[in-house]
């Protein structure tokens, strides 16, 4: 099963981009095809490392069976504290 590095996800449109570490240049990945369980919340982001399928689609190969591996970084959201 091939793996790779998540560039980026928009979960807000459900879609992004994974480069593959076999350096065939990025694939696409969409929400539909992140594993996870029946009405949960799917998503991925950048810097996790995930194995996946390729198929072919429309506009060329796409990731299905998306799998984090391991956990990328996470961004903190928090505002920063001001002193006043």
């Amino acid at each position: 099963m091939p793996t790779g590095k998540v560039k980026w996800f928009d979960a807000r449109k459900g879609y992004g981009f994974i480069t593959q570490d076999d350096g065939s240049g990025d694939i696409f990945a969409h929400y539909s095809a992140i594993e996870g369980g029946e009405g949960e919340f799917k998503t991925i982001y950048e810097g996790d490392v995930v194995e996946y399928n390729v198929t072919d689609g429309d506009k060329g190969p796409q990731a299905t069976d998306i799998k984090v591996i391991e956990a990328g970084p996470r961004k903190s959201h928090r505002s920063r504290r001001r002193d006043y």
